[in-house]
């Protein structure tokens, strides 16, 4: 047998959510609800449809592999230079990066625990040594990440809002942490859920960027343009960092038509309004809901929720399925009685409820 590198024993193949059409198969049902995987469940918009329409032809070209026209869009909304920017195949490919250009076996990164899985894959594939620093109230500790800090440290990852809590760093906390950190080191800020924030308190990140050339954050389309089966994000930094990540970067890693409907998207407002206002509105009626239910949710600032069944919630996600509604369970975040569900439409909020409800009161009878 051939032997791989041995930093590759540490690492387990990533298992995603449910699919529908093998929810589908496995439970012979027609109509299924994928709440599982934060997606935005408006969809994509028209902008980016039309421009998926009119760039089909085009599909046997090679696209633009320094997806200039997106960066040039991108550097006129948040204020920085286009040489600020790198965009990636999802921003999982730009975690995946920043590991390969900066971490070797004998580099430490710090993250909170739980939070998003690539950043353990992305450490793990280099033979880092991972910290995990466990969540208090489901928030990050920052001072207690900024405790683990030693020679040995090249990275922290903040996940803001974290991935499965939904709660945010605030901006003294953010500012704080950067002035503790040296800035030898990298913080990584994932903001994939950052237009969904409505908090006052959530810190204006890119524009500490000059001030802490150190800092790096990441953002996706996956999440509320609705873009995530064509895999695209981005990363802004300063520009030696930039000019670092693109060393290891693929050749045309962003595909032609992803770069089409992310450049529409970034002017469809009207799609951006109605997912947040969707977003809003299912929040509260989940909220409402699980108060009745007696359950406890974690308050979000993301488009998902994490809410403590009181019973092991691995038994619950089965039973759900076989209802036709996929959610996420917890166990893997180290949360056995907790399920994750992403804000869906009414209609998908309300048949989540009541699936949810036939289910918890089956097993009290």
């Amino acid at each position: 047998m051939i032997k791989c590198r041995r930093e590759l024993e540490r690492i387990q193949p990533y298992v995603p959510g449910k699919h529908i059409d093998a929810v589908k198969e496995e439970y012979g049902i027609t109509d299924v609800v994928k709440l599982a995987s934060n997606e935005n469940p408006l969809g994509m918009g028209r902008a980016a449809a039309e421009a998926i329409a009119a760039n089909l032809e085009n599909v046997h070209l090679y696209p633009d592999g320094s997806c200039a026209l997106l960066r040039e869009k991108l550097a006129s909304r948040l204020g920085v230079a286009s040489g600020q920017i790198i965009v990636g195949n999802g921003s999982d490919e730009i975690l995946k990066m920043v590991a390969e250009a900066y971490l070797t076996e004998s580099d430490a990164v710090i993250m909170a625990d739980p939070t998003f899985s690539e950043y353990r894959f992305a450490a793990d594939l280099m033979g880092a040594e991972i910290r995990a620093v466990p969540l208090v109230d489901f928030r990050h500790d920052l001072a207690a990440m900024a405790a683990q800090i030693d020679e040995k440290t090249k990275i922290i990852f903040v996940c803001n809002p974290n991935n499965p809590t939904g709660t945010i760093v605030n901006r003294a906390e953010l500012e704080q942490l950067l002035n503790q950190v040296p800035r030898h080191i990298l913080v990584l800020v994932d903001e994939a859920y950052y237009e969904y924030v409505s908090s006052r308190e959530y810190p204006q990140t890119i524009g500490l960027i000059q001030q802490y050339p150190n800092l790096m954050v990441t953002r996706t389309f996956s999440k509320v343009h609705g873009l995530a089966g064509l895999r695209i994000g981005y990363a802004v930094a300063d520009f030696s960092v930039i000019r670092t990540l693109e060393r290891v970067k693929e050749p045309f890693n962003v595909n032609l038509l992803a770069q089409a409907a992310a450049c529409a998207s970034l002017d469809d407002q009207d799609h951006l309004k109605r997912s947040i206002e969707n977003n809003e509105a299912g929040k509260r009626y989940l909220y409402e809901q699980f108060d009745l239910l007696k359950l406890k949710a974690v308050p979000t600032e993301a488009n998902f929720i994490l809410v403590d069944l009181n019973c092991e919630a691995r038994d619950v996600f089965q039973k759900l399925l076989a209802k036709g509604v996929i959610v996420r369970p917890a166990d893997a975040f180290g949360l056995p009685s907790f399920i994750r569900v992403t804000v869906g439409t009414m209609e998908q909020n309300r048949r989540f409820i009541q699936a949810l409800r036939e289910v918890l009161y089956a097993d009290r009878d």
